[in-house]
């Protein structure tokens, strides 16, 4: 492989970060989505549990793709971890309280049979899944908007914000986006994997979730076009060593549009989060579950895709000093390490996607509550 330049590795290593985050929005994004319908599409103690396990055998497989992504962020965008996992830390341990609400709502819910106790652990469980779903976005408005952090000239990092400081209204209309957008995948899903009236209501939030989402994302998309984005000024070495502060970045409103003007076929993205929550409504109201599923999972890979084309070759621009923005081709780990790394990615991520694919063919089928009540180990 010694013909992939540093600038190759570059660009891939940020192509398979979009994958690993557009394989975590998809499969654990209708955990989350589930979590977050739960109390609402379930209304006895018999259809929840159903809900429960929809979902239970497979969510821990699906939040590999979280560990994945941030194992990459880690090894191949040093910086980008250094910055995030620092700056955002309240907000990330935040995330990862309700995180961990999904699994103790798992095992302990239906260990006790008092009302009171199981449906606690219902409405945590849809903290768990409302409070992540709420913050990635929160996350992804802040990367567009710019995290307020500075270098000195030995690259030690200072951040400048505060938890609160993250909620600004564009970044919570983001958030708004990532929950509507995750709320229509949970319901595509219980739709497959139900029936009666819980596969009912499951459809019925598709439709208004996706409808939802649509005009959250048309707002959203409106407003980026006025929001300031950022611009590399002059020529920046694609293959130079790591070094935020080799540049020089401006600011300029409308900027994050410049992708789709230079690069027309980028608006494919977009297209595709708009067009697969149509077609998740048309499935949805013509009961064609899988098909509702299918265009959910469309939408999502849009709506994340268009994030991240928007920002390229950014990764996470500084407002407070932009030349000391984090973009692919000052951000990364040395040549050595990210062709390393490739060779184990090409080698595992295929032994990964195999086993999942073995585990939802084993568990296909619906859930139903005589399934449940027949299952010894049933959640």
């Amino acid at each position: 492989m010694s013909y992939l330049t540093y600038e190759h590795l570059r660009v891939i290593w940020w192509l398979l970060l979009g994958v690993l985050l557009i394989g975590f929005a998809v499969t654990d994004g209708f955990d989350l989505g589930t979590g977050i319908l739960l109390p609402f599409v379930a209304k006895t103690d018999g259809e929840r549990r159903v809900v429960l396990n929809t979902v239970g055998p497979v969510w821990e497989g699906n939040q590999v793709w979280l560990i994945l992504g941030g194992g990459a962020i880690f090894a191949a965008w040093p910086l980008v971890y250094a910055v995030a996992f620092s700056g955002f830390y309240l907000a990330m341990l935040l995330v990862l309280c309700a995180l961990i609400l999904r699994p103790a709502g798992f095992k302990y819910r239906s260990k006790l049979e008092a009302p009171r106790w199981r449906e606690t652990w219902d409405w945590l469980l849809f903290v768990g899944g409302l409070v992540p779903a709420l913050i990635f976005g929160v996350a992804v408005g802040n990367a567009l908007l710019g995290a307020p952090f500075t270098f000195d000239d030995s690259l030690r990092m200072t951040y400048h914000g505060t938890l609160f400081g993250l909620l600004t209204p564009f970044a919570l209309l983001c958030g708004l986006v990532s929950v509507a957008m995750l709320t229509m995948h949970g319901g595509a899903w219980l739709a497959v994997k139900t029936e009666g009236r819980i596969a009912a209501r499951a459809r019925t939030a598709t439709l208004y979730a996706a409808l939802v989402l649509i005009v959250l994302f048309a707002l959203a998309g409106l407003w980026v076009s006025h929001l300031d984005g950022y611009q590399i000024v002059g020529t920046l070495a694609h293959d130079a060593a790591s070094n935020p502060l080799g540049k020089t970045v401006t600011r300029k409103a409308g900027q994050w549009l410049a992708n789709y003007r230079a690069q027309p076929w980028t608006i494919l993205a977009p297209l595709l989060g708009f067009g697969g929550a149509a077609l998740a409504i048309l499935a949805s109201r013509a009961h064609l579950a899988i098909g509702a599923f299918l265009a959910s999972s469309l939408s999502v890979v849009g709506v994340v895709a268009t994030a991240g084309l928007s920002l390229f070759p950014f990764l996470l621009p500084s407002s407070t000093d932009p030349s000391a923005s984090l973009t692919v081709w000052d951000a990364s780990s040395s040549q050595t390490t990210l062709l390393i790394m490739l060779i184990a990615t090409l080698i595992f991520v295929p032994i990964i996607l195999a086993y999942t694919s073995f585990i939802y063919a084993v568990l296909r089928g619906k859930v139903t509550e005589k399934k449940v009540e027949a299952d010894h180990f049933s959640y």
